[in-house]
Order: C-alpha cells, then structure tokens, then sequence
C-alpha cells in the first residue's frame, strides 16, 4: 500500500525527493501518512478534493484484494 500511495504522490508534485510515506498497522487496519512540502500540499490534494479521494478510492480497492481497510490522511 505505501508503495502505490508513493508512485501516485511523486508523479504529482515538483519535490518528490520530499514525499514521505509512513505505515502503521493496527489489527485489520493500514493508516498511512503522506507528508509532501507544503507548496505541493495543493497538487495532491486537488480541486475540492478529487486527487485525495481518487487515490483513497485505489487504496481502498487494493485493500479489499486483501481483506483489510486503508486510511490515508494528508499532511
């Protein structure tokens, strides 16, 4: 999951050596932490939100290949 949460963010924005992707673990549960630079925050997340949630909708269809549930939270 980090991986494709990495690909999408680096292919997006003008620091990718700055995008940092944390996984945490609990039971059934990936969260995962995307940090960008802050003049790239726009570019991730997009007009009203749509990058965010078309990369929320690919975590969460990969996670269902795998029977868990995927949090991704924007920092």
């Amino acid at each position: 999951m980090k991986e494709i949460v990495q690909t999408i963010a680096k292919s997006l924005v003008d620091y990718p050596d700055d995008v940092i992707v944390t996984e945490r673990k609990e039971g059934n549960t990936i969260f995962l932490e995307l940090h960008v630079a802050p003049t790239d925050m726009g570019k991730v997340i997009g007009k009203q939100g749509r990058v965010a949630h078309a990369m929320r909708t690919v975590l969460k269809s990969a996670a269902m290949k795998d029977n868990c549930r995927v949090e991704l939270e924007i920092i």
